[in-house]
């Protein structure tokens, strides 16, 4: 049984919706994912946010315009007025229960709510249009299987032990719509998975079921060797290890999130990242095996901070960077690179919620140098210790660049090099130039 996973963009309009049927066949059996309309959680966060402002009018407003993009949306998706007339049920009820919250006390749990909306929208009036051309097909609440527990990790026992009788109670049906994104939590409350949507949401299902392939289809052909927006003739690449996709999301590729990747990985469920817009192009397979010998794509991570600290009492001193660590710890905040000498540790952050407080606190220890406006460039590929010449090869690319700090030898998947964001443009291009051309 395979998985499919459709974005935004995939159900943006009721005509993109239709053409769903030109990738999605009725007599395999198989799990659909849709996510939310593109552009519709936008517009339930400003109505969450209006509510939560205690703006009344305006949720009213916001909720008012929301719903008038559907009933146009029905009128294009259906053509028997019967199915028209369900749609417009369909949506009253959602939208009715959106301007019901303006009668309770608003809190996080409401926002969820709120949140939740417009994948359960996209997927019922979906499983209306398989009915109305007699197509059959199982409605699967991802509310009565998706969970996360109170760290708001998902509970994959939990998933496998609640989704397999929903498929069981239908045998002979061939195709199940369900939602993306949304889930409960441990009290049993609406929540979302955040990170990585509903690309998350496929690849955990595909690990639940044990599925023989996770297909996350977007508006690009796979996963390019550089950002196609900066730099011009970029390729897909056709095979993706996952350490090497997981590498590369976390450092920029956008077409992916990185913690997408790890349920179908711990499990060994190939997934396929595939066009939408061109259900014939190839896509990139990501899976357990890695291509020896090549450097496979670049990517790039914004937005980074760089602190340095600087220690005469580091010199042969133990417990230094644990004590160090502790202070990011203490404010949740991850640590992207880290590189150390004999006196001085530098790390990255791309969370500066807290960089006053820690720098702070750092200064304990010793001075401390902020920069901010870097870009962490991360070129993947076989970096293993028995292959030579290919971090000179990146070196050499942007030796004209000034470096801040470099990582190499923390995975054999990657090395990664940290410089200012007004110079990521020619890096990007060089590296390109240099490694691919």
């Amino acid at each position: 049984m395979k998985v499919l996973k459709f974005g935004g963009t995939s159900v943006g309009s009721p005509d993109r919706m239709k053409k769903l049927l030109d990738i999605i066949n009725p007599a395999e059996r198989q799990i659909v994912v849709l996510s939310a309309v593109s552009g519709t959680t936008n517009n339930l966060a400003d109505i969450g946010q209006a509510y939560l402002t205690g703006d009344k009018p305006k949720a009213a407003a916001l909720i008012a315009h929301l719903k008038a993009k559907y009933e146009t949306f029905i009128q294009e998706l259906y053509t028997k007025p019967a199915y028209v007339e369900l749609g417009r049920e369909v949506i009253t009820y959602h939208f009715e229960l959106l301007s019901g919250l303006a009668n309770d006390l608003f809190t996080p749990i409401e926002d969820k709510i709120i949140l939740a909306q417009g994948e359960l929208l996209s997927t019922t009036l979906y499983h209306v249009y398989l009915q109305e051309i007699g197509i059959p097909s199982v409605l699967l609440p991802a509310l009565d299987f998706m969970k996360i527990d109170e760290d708001g990790e998902p509970v994959i026992d939990y998933m496998t032990e609640h989704i397999t009788p929903l498929l069981m109670q239908h045998p002979n049906n061939k195709l199940f719509i369900t939602q993306g994104y949304i889930c409960r939590n441990s009290f049993g409350e609406i929540d979302n998975l955040r990170r990585g949507g509903s690309d998350y949401t496929a690849s955990l299902i595909g690990a639940a079921i044990r599925s023989e392939e996770v297909q996350i289809w977007t508006d690009i052909d796979g996963m390019h060797n550089n950002d196609p927006r900066i730099v011009k003739g970029t390729k897909p690449i056709s095979h993706l290890s996952f350490d090497e996709a997981a590498e590369l999301a976390y450092f920029g590729a956008k077409i992916l999130h990185p913690q997408s990747v790890f349920p179908a990985q711990k499990y060994k469920i190939p997934v396929r990242l595939l066009n939408t817009m061109d259900p014939t192009a190839a896509g990139t397979l990501i899976s357990m095996q890695s291509e020896k010998g090549e450097i496979k794509s670049i990517a790039a991570k914004d937005n980074i901070t760089a602190i340095k600290i600087y220690s005469s009492r580091m010199l042969l001193a133990y417990g230094f960077l644990r004590r160090v660590f502790e202070v990011f710890e203490r404010y949740k905040t991850p640590i992207d690179m880290i590189t150390t000498s004999e006196v001085a540790v530098s790390v990255t952050i791309d969370d500066t919620s807290y960089l006053g407080e820690i720098t702070r606190e750092l200064n304990a220890f010793g001075s401390v140098e902020v920069d901010v406006n870097q870009t962490i460039v991360c070129v993947v590929g076989d970096f293993g210790a028995e292959t030579h010449g290919y971090a000179a090869r990146v070196l050499e690319a942007v030796k004209h660049i000034p470096i801040r700090m470099i990582s190499y030898g923390g995975s054999s998947y990657n090395i990664s090099i940290l410089i200012k964001t007004a110079d990521k443009t020619e890096a990007l291009r060089s590296l390109h130039s240099r490694l691919f051309e």
